[in-house]
Order: structure tokens, then C-alpha cells, then sequence
């Protein structure tokens, strides 16, 4: 993946009701879900939710495929692979998992006065 691509797709789930979507998309699996279900099931109008499938769509994270009245949305998991492993290998030194545990509180330093 791209730098840009990478940047692309963040900045589609980088708002509360397009993450929303995706999640429940990739939830949804393979077979993705009516654009009525995920209205109904997200509270959110039809076409509020039309300009999120769109700039998602765009950033390459979801497919639409017409299904005679119904569109349906699927996740496309080789995008969200690919940004996952674009993170993994320029954000994280290319460990293949970071994992971030609370063993240890964090101290604060103490600022003298």
C-alpha cells in the first residue's frame, strides 16, 4: 500500500459514523449488508449514510453490488489487510503485533515549582 492510499483510508474511518459502518461491514463478512439493514441498524438516514458508503468506497475500504432493488455493502478485507500491514511495517517497526498492556501505571514526572 501507498503512502497515500494508506492516508486515504484513514482519513475515511477517521469519523464516528464511517467507523461505525466499516466495523459493522466487516461483522456483516463477505456477504456485506443492505444499505437499509445498516440504516436501520446504525439509526442513521439513508442519505446521511449514502455520503459515508461514498467516501469509504473511494478510500477502497467497500464494495456496493446492486441486488435487484437492494445495494449491498461489503467490506473489502484486502484494503483493511493491506493498511493493517502498512501500519504494522512503517509504524511499528515491523513487529508483526505491538501489544500494550497496563502492568505498570504511568508516572507522571514532577515539574519543580
Amino acid at each position: 500500500m501507498k503512502k497515500t492510499d494508506a492516508v486515504g483510508a484513514l482519513a475515511a474511518l477517521a469519523q464516528d459514523s464511517r467507523l461505525d459502518v466499516f466495523r459493522l461491514l466487516v461483522q456483516a463478512g463477505p456477504e456485506g449488508m443492505s444499505a437499509g439493514a445498516m440504516s436501520a441498524a446504525l439509526d442513521l438516514a439513508p442519505n446521511t449514510l449514502t455520503f459515508h458508503f461514498d467516501r469509504l468506497r473511494m478510500a477502497g475500504l467497500v464494495s456496493v453490488r446492486r441486488e435487484g432493488r437492494s445495494m449491498i455493502y461489503a467490506a473489502q478485507y484486502e484494503t483493511m489487510n493491506s493498511l493493517l500491514s502498512y501500519l504494522t511495517e512503517n509504524c511499528c517497526g515491523g513487529a508483526a503485533s505491538v501489544r500494550v498492556t497496563e502492568d505498570k501505571p504511568i508516572r507522571k514526572r514532577r515539574v519543580p515549582a
